[in-house]
C-alpha cells in the first residue's frame, strides 16, 4: 500500500470528524489501533474517534527506510484479533516494513471498522469545562471526555547537545531521515548510537555503500548477549522503565536496558572489523569530531568525516499536551494504573507508548487497558 495521502481502507475523510466524542484517541500506530479495537469490545464502538496526522495507515512504520524488511525489523507484533501472517501470508518476512505494515494496518482498520480519520493534525489539547478541547491544524476543534494519547516518538528525533555541532561543514542526519546506503558512497561516515538501529545501519552502510569508510561511537559501549533473550529479562526491563514513570522520571526505552542479541549478522560484522567502537567524542569541529579537544597539554585526537549520522533515539511526542501541564518536577509525567498508562495528575488522560507500553508487545496490553479505563470512567459496564 502506498501512502500517497489519499484515504486508505479504514480511513474516513477529515470532513466527517465529529465535533464531540466521549473518547478521543490521538495517533494511528499499533497502540492507537489496539485501543480502538478494545473500545469496540468494551461497548464504546460508537463513542470514540481516532485522529491520525499521518497520510495513511501504518504509524511510524510507513516512514522507515526501504531496506528494512519484516524479518530485520525489531519485531512487528500482531494486532489483537488478527495477526500479520493471517493478513499478508506466511511468506511476508521478505516484504519491506514501510509498505507491509501499512498494508496490514489498513486491512486491520477496514476489517474491524475502526473509526480512523486522517490526515488530521492535533495542535493542542486543553481543558474545557469538565472535559477537553483538541485544537486541530485546520482551525476546527473537537471536544472529548477522555483522552487516549498514542502519538509515539517518531516525530521527535533526538540529537544530543555536543559543543561545536553548528560548526560542522559536512552533512548531519538522524535515523528519522535515512533512506539508502547509496547516498554515502565514497564518504567517511561516523555513526553515533548504541541501539539496534545504529548497529543495523552501520553494517548496511559499511557493506553496501561503494568506497565508504565507516566509524562508530556512542556514550556507552553496547553489550552483545550471545544467549537467547529470556522472558525474565524482558519482564525486568519493562519493570525498570515502569518504576521510572511511576516516579515521574523521564522514561528510558525498554530496549536500552536489555542489551543487544549477538545475531549471526552482528557476529560477522565484528569479525570483519565493522564494529570497531569508540567512546563518545567531546566536540564537533568544522571537519569532524575530536576527543578531549579542550584539554590543556597533549594532542587531542581528531577524526575527519564527511557525515555524522545520529542514531540517538527519539523522545515522546507530547508537545500538544503541554497546555494540560502534566509534567512533574522530575521532568517526566507521573503515571499510575495497572499498566502505568494513566496520568496521575488527571486520570482522564492516558498515555500509550510512554514508558513500559512503548514496545510493540506492550502496546496491545496498553490498548486494552486504556479501553477498560475509558469504559469505567464513562460508566460503561
Amino acid at each position: 500500500m502506498q501512502n500517497t495521502g489519499a484515504s486508505a481502507p479504514g480511513d474516513t475523510p477529515p470532513a466527517q470528524i465529529a465535533d464531540h466524542s466521549d473518547v478521543l484517541v490521538i495517533g494511528g500506530g499499533q497502540a492507537a489501533l489496539s485501543a480502538a479495537y478494545f473500545l469496540h469490545r468494551f461497548g464504546l464502538g460508537e463513542r470514540y474517534q481516532v485522529l491520525d496526522h499521518a497520510p495513511g495507515p501504518g504509524g511510524a512504520w510507513q516512514f522507515r527506510w526501504p531496506s528494512l524488511t519484516l524479518a530485520t525489523a525489531n519485531r512487528v507484533h500482531d494486532l489483537p484479533g488478527w495477526g500479520i501472517v493471517d493478513a499478508l501470508g506466511l511468506d511476508c518476512d521478505h516484504l519491506p516494513a514501510a509498505t507491509a505494515v501499512p498494508d496490514y494496518f489498513g486491512r486491520y482498520e477496514a476489517r474491524f471498522g475502526l473509526n480512523v480519520h486522517r490526515p488530521v493534525h492535533v495542535r493542542s489539547v486543553r481543558r474545557d469545562g469538565d472535559g477537553f478541547r483538541a485544537e486541530l491544524g485546520d482551525g476546527r476543534s473537537v471536544t472529548a471526555d477522555v483522552i487516549v494519547n498514542a502519538t509515539g516518538t517518531w516525530d521527535r528525533p533526538f540529537i544530543p547537545h555536543i559543543p561545536g555541532r553548528a560548526d560542522f561543514s559536512g552533512r548531519q542526519l538522524h535515523t528519522h531521515d535515512y533512506r539508502s546506503p547509496a547516498e554515502f558512497a565514497g564518504q567517511r561516515v561516523l555513526v553515533v548510537g548504541a541501539g539496534i538501529s545504529a548497529i543495523q545501519l552501520l553494517i548496511e552502510i559499511a557493506r553496501e555503500a561503494p568506497g565508504v569508510e565507516t566509524f562508530w561511537c556512542s556514550r556507552r559501549e553496547p553489550v552483545f548477549d550471545p544467549e537467547p533473550f529470556t522472558p525474565e529479562q524482558g519482564r525486568e526491563a519493562v519493570a525498570r522503565v515502569e518504576r521510572r514513570v511511576r516516579a515521574g522520571l523521564p522514561p528510558t526505552s525498554v530496549v536500552s536496558v536489555t542489551g543487544l542479541a549477538l545475531t549471526p549478522t552482528i557476529a560477522a560484522a565484528r569479525r570483519d572489523g565493522i564494529l570497531q567502537w569508540r567512546p563518545m567524542f567531546t566536540r564537533i569541529t568544522e571537519t569532524g569530531v575530536c576527543w578531549d579537544c579542550t584539554t590543556e597539554g597533549g594532542d587531542p585526537e581528531h577524526l575527519d568525516v564527511d557525515v555524522i549520522f545520529w542514531n540517538t533515539g527519539f523522545r515522546s511526542a507530547l508537545d500538544h499536551l503541554a497546555p494540560l501541564r502534566l509534567r512533574a518536577p522530575g521532568g517526566g509525567i507521573v503515571m499510575t494504573g495497572r499498566l502505568a498508562t494513566v496520568v496521575e495528575a488527571d486520570p482522564r488522560v492516558q498515555l500509550l507508548g510512554y514508558g513500559p507500553s512503548a514496545s510493540t508487545i506492550g502496546a496491545n496490553r496498553a490498548g486494552r487497558e486504556a479501553a477498560r479505563v475509558a469504559a469505567e470512567l464513562l460508566g460503561v459496564r
